[in-house]
């Protein structure tokens, strides 16, 4: 702790507070520009030093309460003292300055940001457990910032109020399990109507142990899973007939099975507006071929599907694959199939296969989607391709290859809200390639 002060000058691509002295850069997390602080050194590299603002003076009119009462020592959550719009503008700002600075492109048309409610919108999440012998307690819930110990959190309020409610319960059934110091983590998948917690287990449960976790089942209306091993060892603790774990789009009649520790969107509020902005985009009708890459479970696959002549999707994880074929028979979909293919390594990859496809979506993980669009040329370029990106980043140097190497135009291109209250930046970008 220091008495020192720091006059806040910008704000990083992470949400923190940027500040200069004596040659030393400063990462505030809890900072706001404009905003003079005092703060904790958390970590320090030579003359780069990331802290946190202990006291807060001049106070930015873009700041707010956090609601959550472990805000700042919790990792889980980086921008909880800016109001919505603050954040919204932050993100905004992030992305286009990101388009330009290392992709050199600029939409023709800025799309309205999407974004829906702040709080209670993560439907998954991934919940470490631990015990802690000199609090003799079992705490839940997600690491302190830039450090590996647990925040001893009684509530969080990102997750849905049902379930934020029930980390103080968990914790006090946790410790009465025999096993209570052999349950690393909990995954939580929702799909709004089950919810689920998969217990990582390393030993085996007692009887005694069976009995609480089912009166605890019963009372708050939840489902125990557990996890022994690899993922193929997740199933219900009670009741087998459980497996079949299923989400709807109701916007396209549409029923997703999924796995409760496999990949869906974490916010299913956005993932829903999101598809219904692609296939707008996209502009579809009854004569188009569309290939959909890094395809999951079908997630934009199946949507595309019914309102185009037909779509093949591409995964590179093959229990995805067969979910996604699966969901297209749930729902009746035969003009859509889906292959699994290594997205990164496409020496064996013949796309003027696939010539006839008029039209892409691409929704890869943070590492883009550079070496397929490396492969586009004058046989199998597409005229329209959607591009949904979790890292603006790579989403920069994939569009300076389309529009620099590739004669397309970014014709348009905005930002969703999927992870409110932290730094994370989705977006929906339009390709269209010149005549």
């Amino acid at each position: 702790m220091t008495n020192e002060r720091l006059t806040i000058v910008d704000i990083d691509n992470e949400g923190r507070g940027v500040a200069k002295q004596n040659e030393k850069v400063f990462f505030v997390y809890n900072a706001l520009p404009g905003e003079t602080v005092e703060y904790k050194v958390l970590q320090k590299k030579k003359n780069v030093f990331f802290a946190t603002a202990t006291s807060i003076f001049n106070t930015s009119t873009d700041r707010v309460i956090p609601r959550c009462p472990t805000y700042g020592i919790c990792g889980g959550c980086s921008m909880q003292h800016f109001n919505n719009e603050a954040q919204i503008k932050f993100k905004e700002d992030s992305f286009f300055k990101t388009l330009q600075h290392i992709g050199s492109v600029k939409p023709n048309k800025i799309l309205e940001p999407i974004y829906l409610d702040f709080f209670e919108y993560r439907h998954k999440a991934r919940l470490r457990a631990k015990y802690v012998p000199k609090k003799n307690k079992v705490l839940v819930g997600f690491n302190e910032r830039l450090t590996h110990f647990l925040t001893d959190m009684n509530e969080c309020s990102i997750l849905p109020k049902k379930i934020s409610l029930l980390l103080e319960p968990l914790k006090n059934l946790l410790i009465n399990i025999s096993i209570f110091n052999q349950i690393p983590q909990i995954e939580y998948a929702s799909n709004q109507d089950r919810d689920i917690f998969v217990l990582r287990i390393l030993d085996d449960l007692t009887n005694e142990d069976l009995k609480l976790l089912l009166a605890f089942e019963k009372d708050y209306e939840i489902e125990f899973w557990t996890q022994t091993k690899g993922p193929e060892t997740v199933k219900p603790l009670f009741d087998e007939e459980r497996i079949n774990l299923n989400y709807n789009l109701k916007s396209f009649g549409l029923i997703f099975k999924f796995e409760p520790t496999g990949f869906i969107q974490i916010n299913p509020f956005i993932n829903e507006v999101l598809i219904s902005k692609a296939v707008d985009l996209l502009n579809l009708n009854i004569k188009d071929v569309v290939l959909d890459f890094f395809c999951g479970l079908g997630n934009f696959s199946l949507p595309i599907a019914k309102k185009s002549e037909s779509v093949i999707g591409f995964e590179g994880s093959q229990s995805l694959v067969d979910l996604a074929n699966e969901n297209a028979l749930i729902n009746n979909l035969k003009n859509v199939s889906f292959q699994y293919q290594n997205l990164f390594d496409l020496k064996n990859f013949d796309l003027t296969r696939f010539q006839k496809a008029t039209k892409w979506l691409i929704d890869p993980p943070r590492d883009g989607a550079y070496d397929l669009l490396k492969s586009i040329d004058e046989k199998n370029s597409p005229s329209v391709i959607v591009y949904v990106s979790c890292n603006p980043a790579t989403l920069a140097r994939d569009a300076n290859i389309l529009v620099n190497e590739k004669k397309y135009t970014l014709e348009m291109s905005g930002i969703l809200n999927m992870f409110p209250n932290t730094s994370h930046i989705e977006s929906i970008s339009k390709f269209v390639l010149n005549e």
